[in-house]
């Protein structure tokens, strides 16, 4: 079930532990999709603590909440952008987002595939979304101190399998978070060095999974069969004695 919003909030903007977590998931995301005019981002489950970037350049930010975790005003000192909705209705027109954050919104899930499908239905064309999950090998899911160790951890595998079962097609995927869920002061000053390394070493896994999608487009299929006819049946061939012949006038000419 999804976590509580308090819970989340303090934990992300109250701990130190929360803060670099933040921090890194957020310098990918950016890096990822770099801030541009015109686009419409949207975060839902709590992804707030990323959508910050953006709000100086996109035409719109929304963050969606899901009922169960509930919702709590953002951005401070500033217009609310957050929105109270349910895992199966989001509250936006279809094909209206440009680029969609998911976090702490699948895992925790009791519908993942209600939450797929209002995913791709609100992706427009061209549009892009990142699945922010706990790592199954990665040591965040272990441990219940953060907001990753509850849910349902994943592989890339699971992940990626799940996505195009809902009409995603995964383009990329990467692992943050190297540093271990410690609070000891050591761990906590040494986590820009971890994360730099982890993106060196492939091999090493990181506790948290991001995997970027697109939304399949088929082309339109057009009604009907469509069938070149070189030679057109006329309306009296086949008549005995072929087409009638023009009438005269009285000149000769045809009348």
């Amino acid at each position: 079930m999804h976590l509580d919003v308090l819970d989340l909030r303090n934990f992300y903007y109250r701990t130190a532990l929360g803060r670099v977590a933040q921090r890194a998931i957020r310098d990918q995301v950016v890096k990822l999709w770099p801030p541009a005019a015109g686009q419409t981002v949207v975060g839902f489950g709590f992804a707030v603590p990323l959508l910050r970037p953006y709000l100086p350049e996109a035409r719109r930010v929304v963050g969606l909440m899901p009922g169960p975790q509930g919702v709590m005003p953002w951005p401070a000192g500033m217009e609310n952008v957050s929105v109270l909705c349910e895992d199966t209705a989001w509250p936006l027109p279809t094909g209206l987002v440009d680029r969609l954050v998911l976090m702490h919104g699948l895992e925790t899930s009791e519908n993942p595939s209600a939450v797929l499908e209002e995913s791709a239905r609100v992706l427009g064309p061209g549009g892009r979304a990142l699945f922010i999950v706990p790592n199954r090998t990665g040591l965040w899911s272990r441990r219940d101190v953060t907001p990753f160790g509850f849910g349902r951890p994943y592989s890339v595998a699971q992940l990626e399998a799940q996505l195009k079962r809902h009409g995603f097609t995964p383009e990329r995927s990467q692992s943050v978070l190297f540093a271990p869920p410690s609070t000891a002061r050591f761990w906590l000053r040494s986590a820009n060095f971890w994360e730099g390394f982890g993106r060196r070493m492939p091999w090493l896994a990181g506790g948290v999974l991001m995997v970027e999608a697109t939304k399949q487009v088929y082309a339109p299929t057009q009604g009907g069969l469509r069938a070149a006819v070189r030679k057109p049946l006329k309306a009296l061939e086949g008549v005995r004695g072929g087409l009638p012949k023009p009438a005269l006038n009285r000149n000769g000419k045809d009348a």
